[in-house]
């Protein structure tokens, strides 16, 4: 049977119900741009994580963006990510000016290798002001690691490699709305680990909008401040601009649509959960184990229910070539897959500039070669799930 890697239209009825309700009530006070919508999710955000400071954003990559400008990174200055992402992590860096540092990840995870990181800060040397310079001369002003597809990096790790070098974190939460990070006071939620965050509403994403839709999330109010100025023009009083920011402001219909699905993610992430143990019970009974390489639950014994939320469903088909080898028979049986990431952002044509080479970052090039995407949306039934088991048990006998 066709298995949809993703479909919308698998809502319940209320979730259509509280959807349409509010986008009549924007209908109806007729504010488009901010207002009290915007105004009420981020409170109901800051709700959710326990704390913070939400704003909300027209996009995730508007939200980093203004973190960026507000943070005052920009020529001159360095940001440490990963290559393994979606390129708007890389992009947003590029545009402010500042240049672009790559550590690998964990072969396991996906995630920012701490080991990978530290290496990397080894490598930068000290200016006479006591700031940390890459080789081309540009000062470390932050790093920043990706939450990737549903669970957090090694926060305590990282952070604390971050103090060492005299620099905030920012996270890249895009794909962890609602997962819970194993701290040593207790669980935090991912966003608020770090001094700022922020958050991608993505149709698709776990809390998905309507259209483009972000949010930034910070600890410090007198940040947040500097961000809400970032995401009108720069302008405190109308038309008087105290930075050059841009034009990064949620509209009231995206607001209240996600304000009317919010309620709904605990149950949505719940769901996703179930679909992956689903997954591997069926990975499991059909042997497939010695083959592919089921997803990383690293903070699966710290005993929190929502150590992972799976935004994705990612296997890694091992074997060299068999993971474009599963993708076409399971393209051939309708089947829907997909491959994040490609192509490492380090060897993306637009950074070659930036001098890496093949080979230079093993681990994030391997993962582009072998990690497949799988079906894993809260509509996804339970013999679609064990389709396609067999549809990649057919693939790889074949």
């Amino acid at each position: 049977m066709p298995v949809p890697l993703f479909d919308l239209s698998r809502f319940d009825e209320g979730v259509d119900a509280a959807m349409q309700e509010a986008a009549l009530r924007v209908l109806g006070h007729r504010n488009y741009i901010l207002g009290p919508e915007v105004t009420a999710f981020e409170q109901e955000v800051e709700k959710f994580l326990g704390g913070g400071h939400a704003i909300g954003m027209s996009s995730g990559t508007d939200a980093l963006l203004a973190l960026l400008i507000a943070a005052g990174i920009g020529p001159g200055d360095a940001v440490i990510t990963t290559p393994y992402t979606f390129f708007a992590t890389a992009s947003c860096i590029h545009r402010v000016g500042a240049e672009i540092v790559f550590c690998d990840i964990e072969p396991s995870s996906f995630l920012m290798s701490p080991e990978s990181l530290r290496e990397v800060c080894s490598k930068l040397t000290r200016d006479v002001d006591g700031g940390f310079l890459t080789a081309k001369g540009n000062r470390l002003k932050a790093i920043m690691p990706i939450h990737l597809f549903g669970t957090c990096c090694d926060m305590k790790a990282i952070n604390t490699i971050a103090a060492e070098y005299g620099v905030p974190v920012i996270e890249d939460a895009a794909q962890v709305l609602g997962t819970d990070y194993p701290g040593e006071a207790g669980p935090i939620k991912a966003g608020l680990i770090s001094e700022m965050s922020y958050f991608s509403f993505y149709p698709s994403k776990n809390l998905g909008a309507i259209g483009d839709a972000g949010m930034a999330v910070c600890r410090d109010a007198d940040f947040a401040e500097k961000v809400r100025c970032v995401r009108n023009h720069g302008m405190e009083e109308r038309y008087f601009h105290k930075v050059v920011g841009g034009n990064f402001r949620l509209d009231g219909m995206q607001a209240a649509v996600l304000r009317a699905k919010l309620p709904f993610l605990d149950g949505w992430n719940a769901t996703r959960r179930a679909n992956a143990a689903t997954y591997k019970e069926a990975f499991s009974k059909a042997g497939l184990l010695d083959q592919i390489a089921l997803p990383a639950e690293p903070f699966a014994s710290s005993g929190l229910r929502d150590h992972h939320i799976y935004h994705q469903f990612v296997i890694r088909v091992l074997g060299e070539g068999k993971r474009d080898a599963v993708q076409s028979s399971l393209g051939e049986q309708k089947i829907g897959c997909a491959i994040y990431y490609p192509v490492p952002l380090h060897l993306q044509e637009c950074f070659a500039y930036l001098g890496y080479k093949l080979g230079d970052l093993p681990e994030s090039e391997k993962a582009a070669r072998e990690s497949l995407a799988l079906p894993i949306f809260p509509g996804l039934r339970t013999e679609e799930i064990h389709e396609v088991a067999e549809g990649i048990k057919k693939a790889l006998s074949s």
